[in-house]
């Protein structure tokens, strides 16, 4: 139980207490202290799927964690423009935590998408501030509604994989306020997450983890954020300066190094022990209100969850281009073609990566059907197998359709390492290229967790891009690929036709100096190309569906209307009857 007042149980605990407390005992959980009633809690990954490690635990989900279910990455999620999808998606999370006795569940990540290139761009919603704010608030709405804690990350300004440790990120202070910072705003504003995620980076050349300015006058005085923030995994520079700054858990312990420092800080007086009181007060908020509301009864279906991720998959996938392709009718003589129609892309590699309770490729989910199948590249190469062409081409030839799924690679993507082209491996564009001079009616399916260039879209007549769609993937595709699903989806990111025409081409990587220069300002994404007039292979808000709309019997009540003062006459309106999306 909660003690009457947590100022009066920190009054009891010793200085050593303190300060072990501002740390975690492992790493995944927090210390808790027997004597006092104070339980240990735990922390877990990740946004999109519980990576609950028991044992050989680590940050990168190098090892296995519990079987648990992949949802689509954000990256698709926000696609859907969904908030009730993102709200139903964190309530299925949040009892999955109960049923899991996990306190805190960290996520959503909120980055802005600022280069295409970041390899961790899977995990992020969008490149527009409001989209993200207004899915990240959703989904930790969805989540705390089952009393369970969110952490909402990387605050702030991690646009890059590279050298990410220790970065610093040059900006003004109205890119922040304007691009950088809302997503998190909104999210804090309307939805209070239980924690923060400070990021790697330094900001302006002062560290994530201890940057006042960020922690407290952002943060807290501008926004009124009420709980407590926490590093990423390893980014503790200071510490002391830390927990002035308003930095209050360190994530994973540090083996006593950070507690040795801390109690030579208030020893020498360079922090107070009423500032680490402070600090330990906010942990043991959230500590207890998570403890105070233990569901003993919730239970992690994941065979029910599984049809979950199903649905969620049909909203996150954007039909890019139909020349009459789609949908497919049963009755077609169909191949697939591509290792990913029977090994599917569903998540990215590192810290959020799921041990998949039930993966269902769509070559699976097409078993009722007559489809044959031609593997076509290999994918543990770039390079193209002559023998896989010509057999790809083969079926191609003898089928009424071609499906070819392609897309990016675990090795072309993934946390701790940035993209270093927006093409996909060259076996699967060759790929591509060789099915459509056989083959007129070619589809292509895009796995892959961001943007790609497409020098083969004019060859094919129809492109449903996937995103990462969670471990239901396969069945979710042939829902839309044969219309039994029409598809919704809308992009959240612009795909630009080169990766030259991004506005952060030439500073993104950074400089010597270890500093990024955030040149562009306020122009990121499509308010970029909208202000430079620039074409783009996609633009944000993109996506087609298979609905035709007829209007007919048009009348208006007027002949001639004011707009802006300035008389327009509708005397001779003409539409078209027909108009398709």
């Amino acid at each position: 139980m909660k003690p009457m007042n947590v100022k009066e149980l920190v009054e009891r605990m010793t200085l050593e207490e303190k300060i072990e407390m501002c740390s975690g005992v492992d790493f995944w959980h927090l210390k808790g202290i027997e004597r006092l009633g104070i339980p240990s809690i735990m922390v877990s990954d990740g946004p999109h799927g519980l990576r609950k490690q028991a044992d050989k635990a680590d940050n990168l989900g190098i090892n296995d964690s519990i079987q648990a279910v992949c949802f689509p990455t954000a990256a698709g999620t926000a696609s859907s423009f969904n908030r009730a999808l993102l709200r139903s998606l964190g309530e299925t999370l949040g009892e999955e935590c109960q049923a899991e006795h996990v306190a805190i569940l960290l996520g959503p990540a909120v980055n802005i998408k600022r280069s295409p290139l970041c390899g961790r761009n899977f995990e992020y919603f969008s490149e527009d501030p409001y989209l993200a704010g207004e899915m990240a608030a959703s989904y930790i709405s969805g989540v705390q509604s089952k009393h369970v804690g969110t952490s909402i990350k990387h605050f702030a300004v991690n646009n890059q994989e590279r050298r990410r440790m220790t970065v610093s990120a040059v900006t003004d202070e109205r890119t922040l306020r304007e691009i950088y910072f809302p997503a998190f705003e909104a999210a804090v504003k309307q939805a209070q997450p239980w924690t923060v995620m400070c990021s790697y980076n330094r900001i302006n050349g002062v560290y994530s983890s201890e940057n006042e300015w960020l922690l407290d006058q952002v943060l807290r005085r501008d926004w009124g954020f009420q709980g407590f923030v926490m590093t990423d995994w390893g980014a503790a520079n200071d510490r002391v300066e830390g927990i002035k700054a308003g930095l209050e858990l360190e994530m994973p312990s540090s083996g006593g190094v950070n507690s040795a420092r801390i109690r030579k800080g208030v020893q020498e007086g360079r922090i107070s022990e009423e500032t680490l009181d402070h600090a330990v007060e906010r942990i043991l908020e959230i500590v207890f209100r998570y403890a105070e509301n233990r569901d003993e009864t919730a239970v992690f279906d994941r065979a029910a969850d599984h049809e979950k991720a199903h649905q969620a998959a049909l909203e996150t996938m954007v039909l890019l281009k139909n020349e009459g392709a789609l949908p497919l009718r049963k009755d077609q003589k169909i191949t697939f073609i591509g290792g990913f129609a029977e090994h599917p892309r569903y998540q990215g590699g590192g810290s959020s990566h799921v041990n998949s309770y039930k993966v269902t490729s769509a070559l699976e989910a097409a078993k009722e059907l007559d489809v044959t199948y031609a593997p076509g590249y290999d994918t543990n190469t770039t390079e193209s197998d002559e023998a896989l062409l010509e057999e790809a081409q083969e079926a191609a030839k003898k089928a009424d359709v071609a499906v070819v799924f392609v897309g990016i690679t675990d090795a072309m993507e993934s946390e701790g390492m940035d993209r270093r082209t927006l093409s996909m491996p060259k076996n699967h564009e060759v790929l591509v290229k060789a099915v459509s001079e056989v083959q007129k009616n070619t589809v292509v399916v895009v796995m892959c967790g961001g943007c790609i260039t497409m020098p083969w879209i004019d060859d094919v007549r129809g492109v449903l891009y996937a995103y990462l769609g969670g471990e239901a993937v396969g069945t979710a595709t042939l829902d839309l690929l044969f219309g039994d699903v029409n598809p919704s989806g809308k992009l959240a990111e612009t795909f630009p036709r080169r990766l030259e025409d991004n506005p952060s081409y030439l500073y993104f990587f950074g400089d010597e100096q270890n500093k990024t220069e955030y040149r562009e300002g306020v122009f990121v994404g499509y308010r970029y190309y909208d202000k430079k007039n620039m074409d783009v292979l996609f633009p944000f808000g993109y996506g087609l569906s298979y609905t035709t709309f007829e209007y007919s019997n048009l009348t208006l009540d007027k002949s001639e209307m004011k707009d802006n003062d300035t008389p327009v006459s509708y005397t001779h309106l003409t539409l078209p009857t027909i108009l398709r999306v």
